[in-house]
């Protein structure tokens, strides 16, 4: 939108994902904003194992604030709200330089350790004090598998820390955490926010060899030096801010029980804010810290959009001979002409370890009912249907909670109207789709809003930044007749799977 006013007041909100760091700025009272965004790899050294260099997203990120702050201009920078992926793991030595690369959530080298440890009392009683699921993204497990596998890095590092942590000290040489993203380690003890020592003594890591934990609502000043590298003021506040999971849910609006707020890229993720912690006993749902009495539960999904960008890459549409052609268009559109339920097809879309409903890392995808009809516009409107019959079940655990009056959606994905009215009809809730092109940034926005004392609370931030929380286009009510054909497909998955018991008689 081009340099912002000169008399405008400005706040920035930082976006660290898995694929890019986002960096945006809005204006105080709605109006201007801006954004940049610069992408880095996912690397997989090894089968399972998900790696990112820690380095190089800090020089993104750095890139992308001097960029912004240019479009700023003249005018008055107040602050810095920061959100991250959540459950990242890095080893820093003394001087805080990384010994270890960033040991992603899509990593699954721990998934042996999670396995061992989910069904027994102490793994029970680590999810009811954390509110983490016993899985291999936690930092719990990896660092159990650093303890088996590599005790020397383990031993050797001087502080285990989390990806935001590791961009906070970047920005103001300060090594803290936050307890959001705390929160989601496995192991903090959620009621004292404190680290659970239980915990670390089962990993074998002191409290001093991890960051202090503060509210998400703390503030740091900026690097002197840095803030002239990258043109911004010096002392310029950073709020720490949270996991992207809940700042994901403020940026939409999804501020109450019985809305819920839903995001879906490459992975995907359905959430609800609660008043005060929630421990699922059947270990189904997470439960993190937002901010104040805003804690978050939900579930996410490791395999999101990217279970339809293999199935392109499988089963999809080749281009050579249509240059201009918009491949994940042509995509939809083949899944467009299939019959809701892809005649029988089904899709178990474990393509990464998978998180929420079953915390299970090792179960494999599958296609199920497969037939001679079926074309390669079944197996991806399967992929699309897979997807979203996942996020359905944590949609039911959520409900039995509260009752679901709303899910308010985000993601790319949502530009395509087979996504729309698939999703609306497996949940069978009405769908409201956000603008949440900045979803995230823009919840960091608000969260720093508050801990700077220019906002009362996170619905507050949102209005400041010229946000109606409840905004968003008229919701999507799924059709009666489809979401029955869905919960027709979901009860007959367990049918498709018992007719499999004569094939492991043959092999078993």
């Amino acid at each position: 939108m081009g340099t912002a006013p000169a008399d405008a007041r400005v706040v920035i909100g930082l976006d660290i994902g898995t694929t890019a760091a986002k960096v945006s700025a809005f204006a105080l009272g709605g109006g201007w904003r801006t954004s940049v965004a610069h992408e880095y790899p996912l690397q997989q050294p090894r089968p399972g194992w998900e790696v990112q260099d820690p380095m190089l997203m800090w020089r993104a990120v750095q890139q992308g604030l001097g960029e912004v702050a240019a479009e700023c201009g003249a005018a008055e920078v107040v602050g810095i709200g920061v959100s991250s992926a959540m459950h990242g793991l890095i080893g820093l030595d003394g001087q805080h330089r990384p010994i270890t690369p960033m040991v992603t959530w899509a990593d699954s080298r721990a998934a042996e350790q999670a396995m061992r440890l989910r069904h027994t009392e102490l793994g029970r009683r680590l999810h009811r004090t954390s509110g983490t699921p016993i899985h291999s993204m936690s930092h719990l497990t990896k660092l159990l598998w650093y303890a088996e596998h590599e005790p020397d890095t383990l031993h050797g590092a001087r502080w285990w820390v989390g990806l935001k942590d590791f961009i906070v000290f970047q920005l103001t040489g300060e090594l803290v955490t936050e307890v959001s993203n705390a929160s989601g380690t496995g192991l903090l003890d959620l009621r004292t926010r404190t680290w659970n020592p239980e915990a670390l003594e089962l990993v074998g890591v002191g409290a001093d060899r991890l960051p202090p934990v503060r509210p998400t609502t703390d503030a740091l000043p900026l690097r002197g030096d840095l803030a002239g590298a990258v043109g911004l003021p010096r002392g310029l506040p950073v709020v720490l801010g949270a996991g992207d999971g809940p700042l994901g849910n403020l940026g939409v609006g999804a501020l109450q029980p019985g809305v819920v707020g839903l995001s879906l890229g490459t992975s995907g993720a359905v959430r609800m804010i609660t008043e005060r912690p929630y421990i699922d006993d059947a270990g189904t749902l997470f439960c993190y810290h937002l901010a104040q009495d805003s804690w978050v539960i939900g579930g996410a999904v490791s395999n999101g959009g990217i279970v339809v960008r293999w199935a392109g890459d499988v089963f999809g549409v080749d281009l050579a001979d249509e240059p201009g052609g918009n491949r994940d268009a042509m995509l939809l559109q083949l899944a467009r002409d299939v019959p809701l339920g892809s005649d029988g097809l089904v899709m178990l879309p474990f393509l990464m370890a998978e998180r929420a409903p079953l915390w299970n890392p090792t179960i494999p995808g599958a296609f199920l009912g497969v037939r001679r009809g079926h074309t390669r516009a079944h197996f991806v409107r399967a992929a699309i249907e897979g997807v979203a019959l996942m996020l359905s079940t944590i949609v039911d655990e959520l409900d039995r909670v509260t009752p679901i009056e709303q899910i308010r959606a985000t993601g790319g994905v949502f530009r395509s109207e087979v996504w729309r009215e698939v999703l609306a009809a497996a949940l069978g809730k009405p769908l409201v789709v956000t603008d949440g092109a900045e979803g995230t940034a823009l919840g960091a926005a608000a969260l720093a809003l508050v801990g700077l004392g220019q906002a009362s609370s996170l619905r507050d931030g949102l209005v400041h930044l010229g946000q109606d929380p409840s905004a968003g286009g008229d919701p999507l009510v799924p059709d009666p007749d489809a979401v029955a054909a869905y919960q027709a497909v979901r009860a007959g998955i367990p049918t498709l799977l018992n007719g499999y018991t004569e094939v492991h008689r043959l092999f078993g």
